[in-house]
């Protein structure tokens, strides 16, 4: 069988993939699990759908790769998919479904709506899935209200009113998707500390690396890849953690470091911007005067 990816441009076609009946609505179906035929593909298949999709998964036997990422969903596990990305599922012999439901939205029923744009402001879409959202049992449950909710609408009240009063419940899931995700950011302080002092230590060694010089700058795809998180994501955590962008906190690394070399070397500000890996010394100074409001030679003479 070809490793080729499967693309699955609507829901109509996910249903006939998966054994289930066609869909009350062509733009927007919640399905659950249980309903779905066992596959009798290749015990690894990757899907790419063209659709949104918003799960809750739990009791897999199977990994999913995401993002470059395996993964094996635990109890009460949000997972968001935009189109377009890719998904492969890795089965084991005879494994069985697992429960929880999802959410596929077509763009097609946002479209002409301000959440066809809005919803790509939420984050979480673009997240590899080791970044999912562990929700509470009460978040579970508040998630579960507002899926019934929309499944009830677009399956028993399809008329001139049912698109809006479903893109404000969807809108409201979201939402509260985005509350629980900010609330995951604050709740693993351990976990948060313990990636502030790893961040430290990879800059750190890659400051002292002998191909630094050449290399230029970390940039914020190598640090995201060194953390197997997405450059969103990692922004999103070091901004909730110390106010900073990934960016900035790179260039707060660098002009500390400057620093250090202004007030305890004779190097000259060329000769610390090629070591900082500064292709032009303007570029450095530039920089340097924007985080600090003082050139590099006006910093080195307040030591003077």
């Amino acid at each position: 069988m070809s490793d080729s990816p499967i693309r699955i441009k609507t829901i109509s076609q996910f249903h006939t993939l998966r054994g289930l009946p066609k869909p009350k609505h062509p733009l927007i179906s919640v399905i659950n699990f249980e309903d779905m035929a066992p596959s009798t593909e290749s015990l690894k298949q990757s899907l790419i759908f063209d659709f949104y999709m918003i799960s809750v998964k739990r009791d897999m036997n199977h990994k999913y790769r995401y993002g470059q990422n395996d993964y094996d969903f635990d109890e009460g596990v949000l997972f968001c998919m935009a189109p377009h990305q890719l998904l492969t599922i890795m089965r084991e012999e005879n494994a069985k479904n697992p429960t929880g439901w999802s959410l596929l939205i077509h763009p097609d029923f946002l479209w002409n709506t301000p959440m066809a744009t809005a919803i790509k402001k939420y984050e979480f879409f673009d997240y590899s899935v080791n970044e999912a959202l562990f929700l509470s049992e009460d978040e579970e449950r508040k998630v579960q209200q507002m899926i019934e909710n929309i499944k009830q609408e677009y399956q028993t009240n399809i008329d001139k009113f049912s698109q809006n009063i479903i893109i404000s419940q969807l809108e409201t899931l979201l939402n509260y998707s985005e509350r629980f995700y900010q609330r995951q950011f604050i709740t693993r302080q351990k976990a948060h500390h313990q990636f502030l002092e790893k961040l430290e230590n990879l800059l750190n060694d890659y400051f002292e690396r002998d191909d630094f010089k050449t290399n230029g700058l970390p940039s914020v795809q190598y640090l995201s890849e060194e953390f197997n998180m997405s450059p969103q994501y990692m922004r999103s955590l070091l901004k909730t953690l110390t106010g900073q962008t990934t960016q900035q906190h790179i260039h707060e690394k660098v002009i500390k470091i400057a620093k250090e070399k202004l007030s305890t070397t004779e190097l000259s500000v060329s000769e610390i911007a090629y070591e900082l890996g500064f292709e032009h010394s303007q570029s450095f100074s530039k920089l340097f005067k924007a985080k600090t409001d003082v050139s590099p030679l006006e910093f080195r003479k307040s030591f003077n």
